[in-house]
């Protein structure tokens, strides 16, 4: 199957649906990402067309990745930050679906951000994650591990979950 990224600058019916599938599916796995069990569909769907309105102002770039032609993951990168920070963007919401992880789309979503960084003259990145999966990866492309903030967030089924903070220059 080929494995294809793609910046959306606009969001129709078809794609929120299936981003809110992926979104759906990384939260029923217990992704740490934002959103507590009992998890509906309407609250995905509510969270991207938030996403697409802030693709529209320019305050972040979209990403999906799909293979086979369906959507299987997506990032985002946030650009709008504080008039003090113009060289700094964050990384948000890498999310892939269980059926498509190890594919190489969470690896291939964050060097198109990256790129992306770059060509908007960003410097400097910043992420933060709960996923012991995604610290692999972050890892292995060169971002560097600040440190830990216990208690940070919930799993979706509840209890604390530790963060990990990480930054990476772009040179």
């Amino acid at each position: 199957m080929s494995l294809t990224i793609r910046r959306i600058d606009s969001l129709d019916e078809g794609l929120l649906a299936s981003l809110a599938g992926v979104l759906g599916d990384c939260v029923a796995g217990g992704a740490s990402v934002g959103f507590m069990n009992p998890f509906a569909p309407e609250q995905a769907q509510a969270f991207w067309r938030g996403v697409a309105r802030a693709v529209a102002a320019g305050e972040r770039l979209l990403f999906v990745a799909e293979i086979g032609g369906a959507v299987a993951g997506t990032v985002q990168l946030v650009l709008a930050q504080p008039d003090n920070q113009p060289h700094r963007a964050e990384i948000s919401k890498l999310l892939v679906q269980r059926a498509a992880r190890r594919s190489g789309a969470g690896e291939a979503l964050m060097r198109a951000a990256e790129s992306a960084a770059r060509a908007a003259g960003k410097t400097l990145l910043v992420l933060d994650t709960a996923s012991s999966d995604a610290e692999r990866l972050y890892l292995r492309l060169g971002w560097e591990l600040c440190g830990t903030i216990p208690d940070y967030a919930m799993w979706p089924d509840g209890g604390l979950v530790d963060t990990l903070v990480f930054y990476k220059r772009l040179v």
